[in-house]
C-alpha cells in the first residue's frame, strides 16, 4: 500500500476534509486572523491543545531530572524563600500578598503557587530553569545555576503551607538582596555572578 490514500471512499473525504481544515486554519493565522492579545483569552480547542501541548513537554522533559536529596534542607528553603520573593512573586504572588499590575495582566495567568502546584519538584525545576514560551515564564537557567533553581523549588515545597507572616519571616531570613544571593555562584558554562 506504501503512502497512497486508502480506497475507502469516506477515509478519503476525511482526510481531505483534515487537510482543508489545516489549510484554512494556517491562512487564518498567516494573515493575521488570530487575536495573540493577551486580554482576548484563546478559543477553547487552542486553548485545550497549548495547555495539552505543555503539560506533556514539561513532563517528557523533566523525567530524566534528578531531585537533590537535600531538597528539604532548611537553608535552601531560606535562599529560595529570597529569591521567590525577589524574583517571582509579582506573577505568582505569595501568602498576604496582593495581585500586581504585571499579574493581571498576563495571559495565560501565571499560577498562584502559594495554592500549590500540580508539578513535580523535578518537573517545577525544569519549568524555572528553561522558562515556557509565550507565557511570560522566563528561563533563569541562563542567569542562575541549577543550586540556586533547586533552592527556588525546595521553598516551592512548603509555600502552600505558609501564612503570610511565616511567608514574611522566611523572606526576613533570606539573604537581603540578589546580588548576595548569587555571590560566588557559578554558572554551568563557566561564568560567575
Amino acid at each position: 500500500m506504501g503512502g497512497s490514500i486508502p480506497s475507502n471512499p469516506f477515509c478519503k473525504w476525511s482526510i481531505l476534509a483534515g487537510l482543508a481544515i489545516l489549510l484554512l486554519l494556517g491562512a487564518i493565522a498567516l494573515l493575521g486572523g488570530y487575536n495573540v492579545a493577551a486580554d482576548a483569552p484563546h478559543t477553547r480547542p487552542v486553548a485545550w491543545f497549548l495547555q495539552t501541548a505543555r503539560d506533556r513537554s514539561i513532563t517528557a522533559q523533566a523525567k530524566d531530572v534528578v531531585v537533590p536529596a537535600d531538597l528539604g534542607s532548611a537553608a535552601r528553603i531560606v535562599a529560595g524563600a529570597g529569591l521567590y520573593n525577589e524574583m517571582c512573586s509579582g506573577c505568582h504572588l505569595g501568602p498576604g500578598l496582593e495581585p500586581s499590575e504585571i499579574s493581571h495582566g498576563l495571559y495565560p495567568r501565571a499560577p498562584e503557587l502559594r495554592r500549590g502546584s500540580p508539578l513535580s519538584p523535578a518537573e517545577e525545576f525544569w519549568v524555572i530553569k528553561h522558562g515556557i514560551k509565550m507565557t511570560g515564564m522566563a528561563a533563569w537557567g541562563p542567569t542562575h545555576n541549577d543550586n540556586l533553581i533547586w533552592n527556588m523549588v525546595a521553598f516551592l515545597q512548603k509555600l502552600p503551607r505558609m501564612s503570610a507572616v511565616q511567608y514574611q519571616q522566611a523572606v526576613k531570613s533570606a539573604p537581603q538582596d540578589h546580588d548576595e544571593m548569587m555571590k560566588g555562584m557559578k554558572m554551568d558554562d563557566g561564568h560567575h555572578h
